[in-house]
């Protein structure tokens, strides 16, 4: 393991909340908690004084396998990339160590008052780079 702290991993046991009638979970429960997921990554960044507002600019959901109530599932995420305004990342859940889906989320930095585009605070792109695959 390298010295940075690595917090972007995080478990989850697929609850019975998120079952289709199909036995399935629905697909908008992989998007939760992929979300969840990134909370979890998010809380750890530098504390900043004139931190930007984050909205959501995409999301995208590819399933390989279905979960199923009960299945235990472990989610990464890595940042996947970092503009000048926005930042991507990638969710990536494996259950017994095969990948079952990947959410990729976009987040786009904006003024909190005002809501126009501003650019990433440079204290955090060089913590977000230290997740860059």
């Amino acid at each position: 393991m390298d010295e940075i702290e690595r917090v972007e991993g995080s478990e989850l046991i697929v609850p019975f909340r998120d079952i289709a009638a199909t036995g399935e979970m629905h697909s908008y429960a992989y998007v939760v908690h992929a979300e969840e997921a990134l909370h979890h990554f998010w809380r750890y960044r530098p504390p900043l004084e004139d931190e930007p507002r984050f909205v959501v600019s995409k999301i995208e959901l590819r399933l390989a396998a279905p979960l199923r109530e009960g299945d235990r599932v472990h989610l990464t995420v890595r940042v996947d990339k970092i503009g000048g305004k926005s930042v991507g990342f990638e969710v990536e859940m494996l259950r017994d160590g095969a990948r079952v889906a990947v959410v990729e989320v976009a987040w786009a930095a904006q003024d909190p008052e005002t809501a126009a585009p501003v650019a990433l605070p440079e204290d955090m792109r060089d913590w977000l780079y230290r997740y860059l695959p």
